[in-house]
């Protein structure tokens, strides 16, 4: 563990402040992530379960009031699925230009050595060379692996956010026939029960 440690020490230092930022930067958008995916499969369940038990404890004589409620909450799930992911685009996008920054200031620091000492201190360059490159691997490495996860969240929070206003709809629908079979009302004869229902 301690040869571990050294070697994990050793990086970041041959990597330069700029790796750090590369890793302050992983760090935040790998909570997010976590953060997103406890919400999905943990959070968001319950939310939509307390949704659905208070759709079917309330009256909607309304039903153009009703539809729109339901659009309204169907919004209001999508911008909690959604959250974060906004966020986690954007630092996907900065581990790159980041990883730039290290090279360049490691080439700047490799130009500094040449000035000084020409080629006479190969430590010297190493060392520019190293925060010219191990930044730049860092931050594509994070980016990639972040962007993986990115696109599957963006896709399930697509899918969830389908299903949850197609389940909706159909508790709206399920509601309007018990009130409707609740409290018949006179309508003339031929009268189809579904188009009062919204359903076809």
């Amino acid at each position: 563990m301690a040869d571990f440690w050294y070697a994990l020490q050793r990086f970041f230092d041959a990597g330069g402040p700029v790796l750090w930022l590369i890793f302050i930067v992983a760090v935040i958008m790998w909570t997010l992530i976590i953060e997103r995916y406890w919400y999905q499969w943990l959070v968001f369940p319950r939310d939509f379960a307390a949704l659905c038990s208070r759709w079917r404890a309330t009256t909607h004589p309304d039903h153009q009031l009703a539809d729109m409620r339901l659009r309204r909450d169907v919004c209001r799930l999508r911008l909690r699925l959604n959250e974060s992911l906004p966020l986690i685009r954007t630092l996907i996008v900065a581990c790159p230009l980041l990883g730039l920054l290290g090279t360049v200031t490691g080439m700047i620091q490799v130009f500094a050595v040449l000035e000084l000492s020409g080629t006479g201190n190969p430590r010297a360059m190493a060392a520019g060379v190293s925060m010219a490159t191990i930044p730049t691997m860092s931050g594509l490495v994070v980016a990639l692996s972040g962007y993986v996860f990115s696109v599957r969240l963006q896709r399930d929070c697509t899918s969830k956010v389908r299903w949850a206003g197609d389940e909706l709809y159909r508790k709206l629908h399920e509601c309007r026939v018990r009130q409707l079979k609740a409290y018949p009302l006179p309508f003339p004869s031929g009268t189809d029960i579904s188009t009062l229902t919204g359903k076809s």
